[in-house]
């Protein structure tokens, strides 16, 4: 496979895919629709992502619901990086309809191309998320294994935001595994999990090698700063260098394994790459759970400047209270191994954030929006 397909390439992890297989000799093609809330109004100018790739690759403006924008970026291609897709999981329980038209849509207009053209693409590699998950994977001391059902309102009204199971005392959070059970929370998670679905079951049946990526909580230098949707690292780092204090959801205990972009890289790849992976899902992590408490006195100390961190005990409605993976599948089949800690990783996130300059934070209005919505309490 010399021809490579990444959608949603000019994105954060595309970007960084569409770089590396550029380095070892790829040709890659890039179908991206330049998204405002991603790359800013003049993605020329204001987008860090895209302009890394710009004239390095074979780019195509256009979008995943558009069958001609497909039919055209599909053309002579040997394998697809399928990572075009909406990432905010709170943004995504009100706007459902637009969540639903890119992610699942969009998957099943390439796979429907796929299935009734010609065409020599070999391999799909697909974006899933451990959104797939829910609430993830604990242990009962009186009942074993048990997978919690969505935190009700009711409870965290009360400022009660751990897990609950019926006839069982408290619960310990446990690694998920690719074999634990899928119940999402949220209408992104639910997209995931048909995207992944879909990619596997048409593929089989059509002689397409499928690979599956679980993705954790990817972050790293180039992650969007001004998308307040997708991830508490920007939010946060906007706020501590502009020395505003940072609100923290829940009671800051919420955990996620947070995975540093070029180990996620690194296994992208050697799913593309590497045959063993054909048919197989994989959780990429690096297999810690940290909490958001924690993220925040990491991330102080190594902007090296202190703000106030209000607890607040606000939350949203599809948030999950923890989860981390289990990566002993990726390791053994892959050998890939996450090799950047999180302190390492911020460092190089904080060091980059230092250089850029953030003309707008959408941070309040995304809240107030969720607020109006009614999923943020």
């Amino acid at each position: 496979m010399k021809n490579i397909l990444i959608t949603g390439g000019a994105g954060f992890i595309g970007s960084h895919l569409s770089l590396r297989l550029l380095e070892k000799g790829y040709n890659v093609r890039v179908l991206d629709n330049l998204s405002e809330q991603v790359h800013g109004k003049e993605p020329g100018i204001t987008s860090p992502l895209y302009k890394s790739i710009k004239n390095k690759v074979e780019f195509i403006k256009g979008t995943v619901t558009s069958r001609s924008d497909w039919e055209m970026a599909l053309k002579g291609q040997d394998a697809i990086v399928h990572l075009a897709a909406e990432t905010g999981t709170g943004q995504s329980m009100y706007q459902v309809e637009h969540y639903t038209a890119i992610n699942i849509q969009g998957t099943a207009l390439m796979l429907d191309i796929l299935t009734n053209r010609q065409h020599q693409v070999e391999k799909i590699v697909v974006a899933s998320s451990r959104a797939i998950y829910g609430e993830g994977k604990y242990f009962s001391n009186e009942l074993g294994v048990v997978y919690p059902a969505h935190r009700t309102n009711a409870d965290m009204q009360k400022g009660d935001f751990e897990v609950k199971y019926p006839g069982s005392g408290p619960l310990t959070v446990m690694a998920t595994d690719e074999s634990s059970k899928v119940h999402p929370s949220s209408v992104y998670g639910i997209t995931k999990q048909l995207q992944e679905q879909l990619v596997i079951n048409v593929c089989n049946a059509k002689g397409i090698a499928p690979v599956a990526f679980r993705y954790q909580n990817v972050y790293g230098p180039g992650q969007s700063l001004t998308n307040p949707y997708t991830g508490i690292l920007s939010i946060f780092s906007n706020r501590i260098k502009a020395g505003q204090g940072i609100n923290i959801f829940e009671d800051g205990k919420e955990s996620r394994d947070f995975v540093f972009i070029d180990d996620v890289v690194d296994a992208t790849i050697a799913g593309l790459e590497n045959e063993v992976a054909n048919g197989n899902i994989f959780n990429v992590g690096t297999g810690k759970a940290i909490t958001v408490l924690a993220v925040a006195k990491t991330l102080m100390k190594c902007f090296g400047k202190e703000v106030p961190a209000d607890i607040s005990g606000m939350y949203r409605l599809g948030d999950i209270r923890h989860n981390f993976s289990d990566i002993s599948k990726l390791n053994g089949l892959l050998g890939i191994t996450a090799k950047v800690e999180f302190e390492e990783g911020i460092k190089k996130f904080v060091s980059w954030v230092d250089q850029q300059t953030v003309s707008e934070n959408n941070y309040e209005h995304s809240l107030n929006e969720m607020r109006e919505k009614g999923l943020l309490k």
